[in-house]
C-alpha cells in the first residue's frame, strides 16, 4: 500500500472525503500487484478438474492447458485429454491487454469450430462451476475499486478488495454484479474471492491455493475451488504437471487449428 497504516487511520477518520480518492486509487494499484505476482504468460500444463454435485458425487476430467505471449495478444489452449465423451474439446482464448478477449470452442461430437460470443461467456465452463469468463484474465480497467477492511485469513493478514463492473454490458458478459478478494499484504497473494450477481447477493466463493514461487520470481496456484452457493455444487482445479515457458508456434493458437 502507498501509505503505511498509521497514516491511512489519520486519513480515515480526519479527511474521510480525501481518504475515499485515496482509497480507491490505493484499491487499483493492490489489485494491478495482484494480477502481476501471478502473471505467467509462457507455460504449459496438465491438471484435473474434479466437479462435484449437491450431493457429493464427483465427476473427474482431465486438460491440458498451454499459453503463450504474442505482440500485446496471451493466447491460451485449453483441451480434454479425458474421459472419452469430452476427450478433444477445447478451448481456445486470445486475451487483450485493453479490449476484448476472443474465445472460441471445438467440439469433436459436432466437428465444428464456433467463437464464444460475449452472451455465453458467464456460462457453466464445461459443466464445471467455473465459467467461461473465469477462463481469462480479467481487465483491470473494468471494475471500479474500494478497500472495504482488513481481515485475516489462515494466519495471513489481507486486504479486503471490493471490485464493481463498471457497466451492464460487463456485468452481463461476466455473469456477476462485483466480487470481494481477500489479498495478502506482504506477497499480493488472492485467496479468496465472492462473487455477487447482478441481484448484488454472494453466490460463488472461489478459494485460491497451494501457491508455489517459480523460476521467474512470480507465483502460481496448483489448487482452485469454485463453490456454487446456490446450487451446492463446487468444481476443484488440481496442477499435475507444470512447467514455465513453452515453445509451441504460434500457429497452433488458431481457430482454424483447434481440429487437428
Amino acid at each position: 500500500m502507498k501509505l503505511n497504516h498509521f497514516i491511512a487511520i489519520l486519513v480515515l477518520f480526519f479527511v474521510p472525503v480525501t481518504y475515499g480518492t485515496v482509497a480507491a486509487q490505493d484499491a487499483e494499484a493492490i489489485s494491478e500487484k495482484a494480477m502481476n505476482a501471478i502473471k505467467i504468460q509462457d507455460m504449459e500444463m496438465v491438471s484435473t478438474i474434479n466437479i462435484y454435485d449437491a450431493k457429493g458425487n464427483v465427476r473427474t476430467r482431465q486438460i491440458s492447458m498451454a499459453s503463450r505471449k504474442f505482440a500485446e495478444c496471451t493466447k491460451m489452449m485449453i483441451r480434454f485429454l479425458a474421459p472419452a465423451d469430452v476427450k478433444g474439446t477445447t478451448l481456445l482464448v486470445h486475451d487483450y491487454e485493453d479490449k476484448e478477449d476472443n474465445q472460441w470452442i471445438y467440439m469433436p461430437a459436432l466437428r465444428n469450430v464456433r467463437r464464444i460470443v460475449s452472451t455465453e461467456k458467464a456460462k457453466n465452463f464445461m459443466g464445471s462451476e467455473f465459467t467461461n469468463a473465469d477462463m481469462s484474465k480479467p481487465n483491470l480497467k473494468d471494475y471500479d475499486y474500494k478497500i472495504l477492511g482488513e481481515e485475516v485469513y489462515e494466519g495471513k493478514n489481507c486486504w479486503k478488495v471490493e471490485a464493481v463492473c463498471k457497466t451492464d454490458k460487463i456485468r452481463q458478459e461476466n455473469g456477476f454484479n462485483k466480487r470481494v478478494s481477500l489479498i495478502d499484504k506482504n506477497l499480493y497473494l488472492c485467496y479468496k474471492i465472492e462473487y455477487y450477481d447482478l441481484s448484488d447477493t454472494m453466490y460463488r466463493t472461489q478459494y485460491i491455493s497451494d501457491y508455489r514461487k517459480l523460476e521467474d520470481g512470480n507465483y502460481f496456484a496448483y489448487k482452485m475451488t469454485m463453490e456454487n452457493l446456490k446450487n451446492g455444487r463446487k468444481s476443484e482445479m488440481i496442477v499435475d504437471k507444470f512447467q514455465l515457458g513453452s515453445k509451441l508456434p504460434e500457429s497452433i493458437f488458431s481457430p482454424s487449428m483447434l481440429d487437428k
